[in-house]
């Protein structure tokens, strides 16, 4: 299951996603979205965990919860749109 994690504070970085989404199960990836110029977090991230019972027990528990001042959203990733090529 892909999750998407938003309002995320700057600070936390793939090792700390990682030890939050661990209490619910396994997690095979996480991914911090970083400005391209900047190399400084957009704000959000993606956790893959290869359970999607574990991943949905994540999102409820994780969804709302306060972090490091900040109120988490997690959901499930929506599929990538497709763009047009620049």
């Amino acid at each position: 299951m892909n999750i998407y994690v938003g309002n995320m504070s700057y600070e936390l970085d793939e090792s700390g996603l990682t030890e939050l989404f661990s209490q619910y199960g396994e997690v095979s990836s996480a991914r911090v979205i970083a400005d391209r110029s900047t190399g400084r977090s957009k704000g959000f991230a993606f956790v893959e965990m290869p359970n999607d019972e574990e991943g949905k027990k994540a999102i409820e528990g994780l969804d709302g919860a306060e972090h490091k001042g900040r109120n988490l959203r997690i959901n499930e990733a929506r599929p990538r749109e497709e763009r047009p090529p620049r």
